[in-house]
């Protein structure tokens, strides 16, 4: 798509997070298609980025080779903002009669792209916030396998503990002579 003279630039929102692996971290590199690196991050575990578009194809990379022992769970999510002016041309084209109602039609269609605008980011917010409770999910599973798993390794010597004390109380009021007769 070619923007016309006069038009904004899309936007491209990218936003990440990871939810789950050893130390939340990960590299990150978004390449424009004229092989500029527009963003390089070094082992964060969120990142929000917005920049402008133009023709062609975006690569971004997430870069796990510092923690090869462990993998990750990343959310990601790309949105392409601007894209709907095209949208506000075809409503226009509907629009006749007087100034009054090329007035009152503008102000519905302001309107109407404004409750567009704010639902589409409060999905995005949803949308964050879903990652939020998922990463927040993973890390207190994680805690209470290894909760469960100290408790077990804890009841196991406490057992083995009490049992050599039982074996040692009683072989101290053990008479071990040997009575002749």
């Amino acid at each position: 798509m070619a923007p016309e003279a006069g038009c904004n630039l899309p936007l491209l929102f990218m936003s990440s997070q990871v939810l789950d692996g050893a130390g939340l971290d990960v590299d990150f590199q978004l390449v424009s298609p004229n092989h500029e690196t527009l963003v390089f991050e070094q082992r964060k575990s969120d990142g929000v980025h917005t920049v402008e578009t133009e023709d062609g194809d975006y690569m971004f990379c997430f870069d796990n080779t510092f923690s090869t022992l462990s993998e990750k769970v990343i959310f990601f999510e790309l949105i392409l903002d601007n894209m709907g002016d095209e949208e506000q041309e075809d409503w226009k084209k509907y629009i006749t009669g007087t100034d009054l109602l090329d007035m009152k039609l503008e102000d519905i269609l302001e309107s109407v792209n404004s409750v567009k605008s704010r639902l589409s980011k409060s999905i995005h917010i949803q949308t964050l916030l879903r990652a939020f409770e998922a990463r927040d999910r993973n890390i207190q599973e994680s805690n209470f396998d290894r909760v469960n798993f100290w408790s077990m390794v804890n009841l196991a010597v406490m057992v083995v503990v009490s049992a050599v004390q039982v074996y040692m109380l009683k072989s101290l009021f053990e008479d071990k002579r040997k009575i002749r007769t």
